[in-house]
């Protein structure tokens, strides 16, 4: 009895993989929506809760619903998008970025900053308040790109939920903040409205790190958090995407759970902050 319910369960899984395996092929050949080599605990997670969101029985029921219908698609996109971000996340990050990198980027006459897969854009915010306080601001223009369009428009806005801002004020001070944070928003109904001057360097741009190709050469690339969303193949495209990217000692920033131990750009860099995942490209 044992062996026949391990039987169904192992044939349910098979079957599973291959549902995924053809509804991700699909979307790839109709829409050109490449996540076949996303992670896959992920995929899946996001797949079943788009399922009982559209009341549909199964993976192929999903499968044809967003091939008749653009908006189940665009809706699905947005649950295969990352967007779980916050102001300073991880401080002692940015603090690391402000003692250790902000040096290094004096040296420069001007700064070119990448923050790849940025989401709704308070990490871009974050970045530009710590170079407005060391004084960088002014010569640094940061690239903000996420493949997600609808969170980039909302990035752009600049404007935050307003309960948010006692964890974000907490996040600023411990990361090293030297300011009152009030100071770089006013309250406009249930948001927090930053200052416009905090974009004015900034420039928001659709680019898909699973397909798009490298635009220009930055000092720093911060992409934090994302890799953890790819399975191996993607992650190496991705690193070596980021790699072509960055100038020679310039400067890559991931995420905590992230690095690049056993990745085949590894030898090419020195470890800046091994805590903070912060590497300087050194050939």
């Amino acid at each position: 009895m044992e062996q026949e319910e391990y039987s169904e369960c192992q044939l349910h899984n098979e079957m599973e993989t291959i549902e995924i395996d053809l509804l991700l092929e699909g979307i790839y050949r109709y829409y050109g929506l490449d996540f076949r080599n996303y992670a896959r605990p992920f995929l899946k997670r996001r797949i079943w809760n788009r399922i009982r969101a559209e009341n549909v029985s199964s993976i192929s029921g999903l499968q044809e619903r967003v091939f008749h219908d653009p908006y189940a698609m665009k809706k699905l996109f947005c649950d295969f998008s990352i967007n779980v971000t916050e102001m300073f996340r991880d401080p002692s990050f940015f603090l690391s970025f402000r003692t250790q990198i902000i040096p290094l980027l004096r040296e420069h006459s001007e700064v070119r900053i990448w923050h790849a897969g940025c989401s709704t854009g308070e990490e871009v915010y974050s970045m530009a308040i710590l170079l407005q306080e060391e004084g960088l601001y002014e010569k640094t223009r940061i690239y903000a790109t996420d493949m997600n369009n609808n969170v980039l428009k909302y990035a752009q806005r600049g404007e935050f939920p307003l309960h948010r801002m006692q964890l974000y004020t907490k996040n600023y001070l411990a990361a090293g903040g030297t300011r009152a944070f009030s100071e770089y928003y006013t309250a406009e109904h249930e948001n927090a409205k930053f200052d416009p001057y905090l974009a004015k360097n900034v420039i928001f741009a659709e680019h898909n790190l699973a397909a798009d190709r490298s635009f220009n050469e930055f000092h720093v690339i911060i992409c934090r958090n994302v890799m953890i969303y790819f399975n191996k193949l993607l992650q190496n495209r991705v690193y070596n995407l980021l790699h072509q990217s960055l100038s020679v000692s310039g400067i890559l920033g991931l995420g905590s759970k992230e690095g690049l131990k056993f990745t085949s750009i590894a030898n090419f860099y020195e470890e800046v902050d091994p805590i903070e995942k912060l590497y300087r490209k050194i050939k």
